[in-house]
């Protein structure tokens, strides 16, 4: 069997298994994007969150525990309130954590130009935490990941530590990062629509393709010479710009074949 019919058989198996997730289902936010990245024959979703603020419960010794074994005392995709948070800390019996995690995405890739394609999206896009990784018989898989996440002690064995007021300035700060995060999905979303529309006409028409390599490796050649003739101090300036501070280097680990 050659790949391409290797990796659409894998497609189905994949997709037609039961959502194992706490939720069980696609998260409201996502839902277009997973959609659209299943119905590519190049790409297939793995598991997807949209982003969440989570208040957990990790007992006595909390920070050594993992989160599958805490105790959920509120999750939401929404922006979170104090008084919701409040009633949640009352049933905390260990040490309480307030956190939000950012979306995260999984695609399975045909190959790794397609990986490449939604890597350079999602760069562009905030998601400067994103890899690729090349497993087992060239099974590809990007991580679509920010992080611009949260997390921040409220309990020790089930007393307060903080005041209300910290709380709701968490929950400010938090609810801000849920915004940031709605925006970057969607604008990964349309970028992601428009990359792969030019795709699909370069594919239709070689010559466009052929245009557009020759052009693209001209610009690469003269950014390299151009960036050659920088000072770090300017490379260092623009890098404080972006608001992560994350690698935008395309990250790609490749596994052996036994792995």
């Amino acid at each position: 069997m050659d790949r391409i019919a290797e990796f659409r058989k894998w497609k189905v198996q994949c997709l037609s298994k039961a959502d194992l997730s706490r939720k069980g289902s696609v998260d409201e936010d996502v839902v277009e994007l997973v959609q659209f990245l299943n119905m590519r024959d190049q790409f297939f979703t793995t598991s997807s969150c949209a982003g969440r603020i989570l208040l957990l419960d990790r007992g006595i010794n909390g920070f050594e525990v993992q989160k599958q074994n805490c105790c959920w005392l509120l999750v939401t995709h929404k922006p979170c309130v104090k008084d919701d948070v409040i009633v949640a800390l009352k049933k905390a019996n260990g040490d309480a954590t307030l956190k939000f995690e950012p979306f995260v995405l999984h695609v399975q890739c045909r190959q790794l130009q397609d990986a490449q394609i939604l890597h350079s999206v999602a760069v562009d896009s905030g998601f400067r935490n994103s890899g690729i990784t090349v497993g087992k018989r060239g099974k590809t898989m990007l991580a679509v990941r920010s992080t611009h996440g949260l997390e921040v002690p409220l309990s020790h064995k089930g007393k307060l530590m903080v005041t209300e007021e910290y709380i709701d300035f968490l929950l400010n700060v938090a609810n801000q990062k849920m915004e940031e995060n709605k925006k970057r999905i969607e604008r990964f979303y349309n970028c992601l629509q428009h990359a792969l529309e030019r795709e699909t006409m370069t594919d239709l028409h070689p010559k466009i393709k052929e245009k557009n390599n020759s052009s693209y490796t001209h610009k690469k050649q003269r950014n390299q010479e151009k960036a050659h003739g920088q000072c770090i101090t300017k490379g260092n300036d623009k890098e404080l710009e972006n608001d992560d501070h994350d690698d935008i280097g395309i990250n790609i680990t490749i596994f052996p074949e036994d792995y």
